[in-house]
């Protein structure tokens, strides 16, 4: 039997225009289902419903998170809630959407599943950091998506030699390199020429970005593999980019690491729509002729 959700958490991107309106919608709807509703403290701040939760202590005090927004939201979360068990549930509030995959006109019927217990989770892997002078058994972040490290504003092209398993691969004279899970296939590493990965696969994704010699492809490495990266650039440092939201410098002759996390996200599935239709879908694919 399906574990009773009790307690749900609502984290939101108060920057979109439906934010608080879809809130507080389903705020009314859990609590005349007798379902405590604990409100992360900025949307709470905008709804006027009390002080709020800090989102920090959120994970470990409910059944469920409920994310409004896009997927810059959802990654955000991710990382808050990630090692903890509850299962995040993402409602789009934003453009593209690839992981949160409730519509907003689905947020009701979706939710009244999932307090039926009908619904499914996926098991999302994710990637610890270390980066230079950190104890290696003491990661820096854990992230959804993607590691990149890039040229950002350096006029030449940076040099990245690239060990797996302390065996070495490759030093890749690019803009940038990408290292990234199957879920985060579908994001940077896809506008880059990456392939897409069922994010059910165990895998990691490198991926140079413009590389200088053009049979440098993207490689899929077993999730066990431990990548390190050493940077060799002429200029002072690049830019390291954990999920598009957290930057480090990183200096010549610097190395960081990355590894797969023993920590998991569990996101809700669309009980609508399979990965295939939301791939074709958010790609803008051809139906059936």
């Amino acid at each position: 039997m399906a574990k009773t959700l009790e307690k749900i958490g609502i984290i939101a991107n108060t920057d979109k225009k439906d934010a608080v309106r879809c809130t507080l919608e389903l705020l009314e709807w859990l609590e005349e289902r007798n379902v405590e509703v604990l409100l992360e403290r900025e949307i709470a701040a905008k709804t006027g419903k009390g002080p709020g939760t800090e989102r920090t202590l959120l994970p470990a005090a409910v059944d469920l998170m409920v994310v409004f927004g896009g997927d810059g939201t959802l990654l955000s979360a991710a990382r808050t809630t990630a090692g903890h068990e509850v299962p995040v549930v993402g409602i789009n509030l934003g453009g593209f959407g690839f992981m949160t995959v409730v519509n907003l006109n689905e947020m009701l019927p979706t939710m009244e599943l999932i307090l039926e217990g009908r619904f499914r989770t996926s098991k999302r892997m994710m990637l610890d950091v270390t980066l230079p002078g950190e104890e290696k058994d003491v990661p820096f972040e854990t992230v959804l998506n993607d590691v990149v490290i890039n040229r950002g504003n350096l006029s030449r092209m940076i040099h990245l030699e690239t060990f797996v398993d302390d065996c070495y691969l490759n030093t890749f004279k690019a803009d940038g390199l990408i290292i990234a899970t199957p879920t985060g296939s579908t994001a940077y590493s896809l506008s880059a020429g990456g392939p897409i990965v069922f994010p059910e696969l165990q895998s990691i994704i490198v991926n140079p970005i413009c590389p200088h010699t053009l049979t440098n492809r993207p490689v899929m490495l077993p999730p066990d593999a431990t990548i390190r990266v050493i940077l060799w650039t002429k200029e002072e440092c690049a830019t390291l980019t954990l999920d598009g939201q957290i930057s480090r410098v990183i200096r010549s002759g610097e190395a960081f690491e990355v590894r797969r996390s023993n920590t998991l996200i569990h996101l809700v599935d669309s009980p609508y729509h399979n990965y295939l239709e939301i791939v074709r879908n958010k790609l803008g694919w051809g139906g059936l002729p």
